[in-house]
């Protein structure tokens, strides 16, 4: 039974954000700078003040109950007011501030994150970021549960409640072994991904369906690679270099997969076939101003990258002076 006198503190409401953010005590503890005794002690007081168990904790492991899920988005919109209030408070309001849980999909975050933390760092120093790289179903359900604030994923979503800012449309590139006849070849229709022993990344992966998708609309069908299986596109790109099989990757991957040993470049004819990239959030989340403030800059990001990457190709293509 909850205590009809009882108000959770923000302290309170902290603890049994963290536990469900980390679903470990001592990381959540850390994270707040408290010891795990306090914590435990403070989502008690919660716990008993509102008359219901949040969090399920076992020997093993830690979760959150149902209850708590429903809750859990309600505790971090009253967190975020708290902050909001704060920053208006000290003249920081109109200002991006505070802590940002950014997630991203596993064929953006090496990509994308190399030039975007920096320029975070430059154009929003106030800002608080921490990363968390998942596959899109775990990120919606994050987003859902208040875990994560803002993920770049593939769009649509088509998710209910969420908030999407398209970002940017990227064409995919097929990569095949160095000497392949493919190799440096371009004014491909996805048709020629027919009998091509195509690898795919494992099953979760908003890529592996959407390379799927390609092959079903040009009535592809790409030979089975095999029993190869793949949690990341630089562990795919290496079995293509190993004469495993061929891949399609994101335009933003290329400088980056292919850097490391050699492989072919084949592209599509225009419109290339590819994805559009873009911000998700809650469609109830106080700081949806804030998070369309992203949108520009990675765009931003996105256009420095095609401008540095046709200028290399039209050097590469220019004669040698004498």
């Amino acid at each position: 039974m909850s205590d009809q006198s009882y108000q959770p503190t923000l302290s309170h409401l902290r603890a049994f954000v963290s536990i469900a953010e980390f679903r470990h005590f001592g990381m959540a503890a850390a994270r707040l700078g408290v010891s795990q005794s306090t914590l435990s002690q403070a989502l008690a007081a919660l716990e008993s003040g509102i008359g219901v168990q949040l969090i399920e904790r076992s020997t093993r492991r830690v979760l959150v109950t149902a209850a708590g899920q429903r809750l859990l988005p309600h505790a971090m919109a009253t967190l975020e007011a708290a902050h909001r209030f704060m920053a208006f408070a000290t003249g920081k309001g109109e200002s991006f501030t505070g802590p940002l849980r950014l997630g991203l999909i596993p064929t953006v975050a090496p990509y994308l994150l190399p030039r975007l933390l920096p320029l975070l760092g430059d154009e929003l120093p106030e800002l608080d970021v921490h990363v968390v790289e998942d596959q899109t179903a775990v990120l919606l359900d994050r987003l859902r549960t208040g875990v994560v604030d803002v993920a770049v994923l593939a769009l649509p979503t088509e998710t209910p409640g969420m908030v999407e800012i398209p970002l940017f449309t990227e064409s995919f590139v097929l990569v095949v072994p160095a000497g392949h006849e493919l190799a440096g070849r371009s004014g491909q229709t996805p048709k020629v991904l027919d009998d091509l022993p195509l690898l795919l990344l494992d099953e979760g992966h908003c890529l592996r369906d959407q390379a799927l998708d390609l092959c079903r609309s040009a009535d592809a069908r790409p030979a089975s690679g095999g029993d190869t299986r793949a949690a990341s596109l630089t562990t795919v790109v290496q079995c293509v270099a190993g004469g495993l099989g061929v891949t399609l990757i994101p335009e933003m991957a290329v400088d980056v997969e292919t850097s490391r040993t050699a492989l072919g470049i084949a592209r599509f004819a225009e419109p290339a076939p590819g994805r559009t990239l873009g911000l998700v959030f809650r469609s109830s989340s106080i700081r949806s101003e804030d998070y369309e403030r992203l949108a520009p800059l990675l765009r931003k990001l996105r256009d420095e990258t095609v401008t540095v990457r046709s200028r290399g190709r039209s050097s590469a293509a220019a004669p040698a002076r004498p």
